[in-house]
């Protein structure tokens, strides 16, 4: 049986290591809890009561009003009925794919992370790539791309859609009966990026999907939501796909999203930023000196791409070189999930860790790549 690999596979590879090797993969927030935090962690027994008291409806409205908000959405269809609780943004994005007819053809973006590809390609869609370059100059899709899936920060390149950009899209999609797809799992990171998507979608008149998610933003160790939305407009099964996945999400998850919400617009966002932007810079610091450099300096996600030169090892060599002494990256390759080698310049590591981690795992990169590079 031939093993297959992806970026997924990789960061499970990570989250296993016997050896306590470190861990620079998956954009999951694996941070101290900050002293507002660990208050409202220890409130969860609460929670528990909560959840046995109070009805599923309530809690989950709260959950929805108080991310919504904190992540500048207010005209989100909060309270419409189409916010659905998951436990996941990639279970909410097999939801859309199931709900897509077999065949339909898709623009992803290119390149993104590949798991929305390949969720896609399981369910039998057709794949045609939108390149970033393409987004920019807003040429959009025709016939016959039915729908069209937009990463909003993008994954790996911090790349945020502008608003202009999105309202051209939307416009676009709406004249050719198409369907925009948003995965914003990292918009909560980036306040150029709460621009208000629903606002802008409604306005003209598409029909759309969101995928929104917590488990960039808080150290919660899978305690986390994704929350697919869907428009008026929207036709497609949705929530037939949704029952045939699950019942609901937590109550408690519920409720503790509501308090981390909360946090988050009373300094927890700039707490978050603080830390991020100082494992940017190590990053920085630390690569320069041996001629790698980031290849996205504008970004501001929680995971950083390093560009390497063309006349030294590519992504795959310097990968393996990383797991043998013990750090977990990802090589790019799989981001580029039409083209594959377009990626093998390119490594990416997660901001999202205790600054002497990211210190140390980027310090050994360092040295890897002395070391693999013939002295010239």
């Amino acid at each position: 049986m031939t093993e297959v690999v992806n970026l997924t596979t990789m960061e499970v590879d990570a989250l296993m290591d016997a050896d306590g090797g470190l861990n620079l993969t998956d954009g999951h927030a694996r941070l101290v809890l900050t002293p507002q935090q660990s208050d409202i962690v220890a409130r969860i027994p609460e929670m528990f009561v909560e959840a046995t008291r109070r009805p599923f409806s309530e809690i989950e409205l709260a959950a929805h009003k108080a991310f919504f908000s904190a992540v500048g959405q207010h005209t989100a269809p909060v309270g419409s009925g189409r916010i659905l609780s998951c436990y996941s943004s990639t279970l909410a994005t097999d939801i859309v794919a199931r709900a897509l007819p077999a065949g339909t053809t898709v623009a992803v973006l290119h390149p993104t992370f590949d798991n929305i590809a390949d969720l896609m390609r399981t369910r039998g869609l057709q794949l045609v790539p939108l390149s970033e370059e393409d987004l920019m100059a807003q040429k959009w899709p025709g016939a016959p791309v039915e729908a069209i899936v937009v990463t909003l920060p993008n994954n790996p390149t911090g790349l945020v859609t502008p608003e202009g950009h999105l309202r051209s899209l939307a416009e676009h999609a709406a004249r050719n009966d198409q369907t925009v797809i948003i995965d914003a799992s990292f918009r909560g990171q980036v306040r150029d990026a709460q621009y208000d998507t629903y606002a802008v979608l409604d306005a003209a008149g598409c029909a759309w999907i969101t995928i929104e998610d917590t488990g960039k933003l808080w150290p919660t160790h899978e305690l986390k939501i994704g929350m697919l939305a869907y428009s008026e407009r929207t036709d497609l099964p949705i929530e037939y796909a949704f029952s045939e996945s699950l019942l609901a999400a937590s109550p408690v998850v519920l409720q503790l999203i509501t308090d981390l919400a909360g946090d988050w617009v009373n300094g927890g966002y700039e707490r978050a930023r603080e830390l991020v932007e100082r494992n940017r810079a190590v990053v920085e610091e630390t690569l320069s000196p041996v001629g790698l450099k980031l290849a996205d300096p504008e970004s501001q996600i929680s995971v950083a791409r390093i560009e390497l030169p063309q006349d030294g090892p590519d992504s795959d060599v310097l990968h393996k070189e990383m797991l043998a002494r013990g750090v977990h990256v990802l090589p790019c390759a799989p981001f580029h999930w039409a083209d594959p080698e377009g990626g093998l310049r390119y490594i990416r590591v997660s901001l999202a860790r205790p600054f002497e981690t990211v210190q140390s795992a980027v310090q050994t990169m360092a040295e890897a790549y002395r070391d693999l590079t013939p002295a010239r």
